[in-house]
């Protein structure tokens, strides 16, 4: 009997949750296990966790200082690359542009991370995890029109 893959949405979604997982769910359980890895090794070195926790209190300068920013930068590309492969990887129609939300998703968010000691929005110091946030969503929104714009043209 032949193992059906999963629906897209449901490898996504596996993904965000975890990078890796996704990944396990199509299957590809070395590549699961590298996104795995990579993930902890790039949360513990850049102190992720402790940034969570500090901002989910509203303790937004205990999280900028618990934050090792120079690992912590590979975490949008290396977050958003796992949930676009495992996308790519799941079951249902292929398109060739898929990647772009996720591009630029990462890019908007590794900028949000880089101004987040700084910036403020209506005085709003956002820190972290939660400027990052924000950031990812005018990325995801611009790569979905590009996504869009591009499939379009093509059909």
């Amino acid at each position: 009997m032949a193992v059906k893959k999963p629906k897209k949405h449901e490898a996504l979604f596996w993904s965000i949750a975890m990078p890796g997982l996704g990944q396990f769910l199509n299957g590809k359980l070395i590549k699961g296990f590298v996104f795995l890895l990579l993930e902890f090794v790039v949360n513990v070195q850049g102190h992720l966790n402790m940034a969570i926790i500090h901002s989910f209190k509203g303790n937004i300068k205990a999280a900028i200082q618990a934050t090792d920013y120079q690992w912590l930068m590979f975490y949008p590309c290396l977050y958003m690359f796992a949930m676009w492969d495992a996308y790519r990887d799941a079951d249902g129609e292929k398109n060739d542009y898929s990647y772009l939300p996720f591009v630029f998703g990462a890019f908007t968010s590794t900028v949000g991370l880089m101004q987040s000691s700084t910036l403020q929005l209506s005085g709003i110091l956002f820190g972290p995890v939660f400027l990052p946030m924000l950031f990812l969503l005018p990325g995801l929104l611009l790569g979905g029109i590009l996504f869009l714009y591009l499939s379009r043209r093509e059909a």
